[in-house]
């Protein structure tokens, strides 16, 4: 049985011409939606998966119809396959059932990996030149020099406990933790640095 889906992404856009190529391809039921490819909530695909089983056919007019993205689109057709239903595109003529249609599939699912690998490549580059820029990422100082200075007497003296002092500078736990381990590494650093000056005095 061939299951149809089809999707536009405004109402502005007609469904006719999907739905009519669809149906010329025989499929008996076809599911719509008017949604955009980003959203994650589409109801009409819902329900045209939740139509299929084994041996059945989901068929769309396009790619781009079904996929939110190409990780998505490979995730969703794998996801069929591996419940025994085909998948069809008529505009790129591909057909899952078939050796060469498994072919393109299996090129998309190594673009997608490799695709992954760059974005990981480009964000530990990225992440490592910031540190040795000394800037160690995450979210920026919330409080000024003389706040973390202030924070770390209350801290030192305990007249104030952890709770009072991040209500007190309205911050967390983590963050106040942060700017005394950032505050203790940064006098380490100095300290450091004179040990080493007063050595070559």
């Amino acid at each position: 049985m061939l299951i149809g889906y089809a999707r536009v992404s405004t109402a502005d856009q007609y469904l006719n011409m999907q739905e009519d190529a669809l149906k010329s391809a025989g499929c008996e039921d076809v599911f719509t939606d008017v949604v955009s490819g980003a959203k994650t909530a589409r109801p009409g695909l819902h329900s045209a998966l939740s139509h299929l089983r084994k041996g059945d056919m989901l068929v769309v007019w396009r790619l781009d119809r079904l996929g939110r993205s190409l990780a998505h689109l490979i995730q969703t057709i794998k996801e069929l396959s591996e419940k025994g239903i085909g998948f069809k595109s008529l505009q790129e003529n591909i057909d899952t059932t078939t050796s060469g249609g498994q072919l393109i599939f299996h090129i998309f699912g190594a673009l997608a990996q490799f695709e992954r690998e760059l974005i990981r490549e480009r964000t530990n580059a990225g992440l490592k030149a910031a540190r040795v820029r000394g800037r160690m990422g995450g979210r920026p100082m919330q409080l000024n020099k003389q706040d973390i200075i202030k924070l770390k007497k209350h801290y030192d003296k305990g007249d104030l406990s952890v709770k009072e002092i991040c209500k007190l500078f309205n911050i967390t736990k983590p963050t106040l933790y942060r700017y005394l381990k950032n505050d203790k590494q940064k006098n380490t650093k100095i300290t450091k640095t004179n040990a080493m000056k007063k050595l070559y005095e």
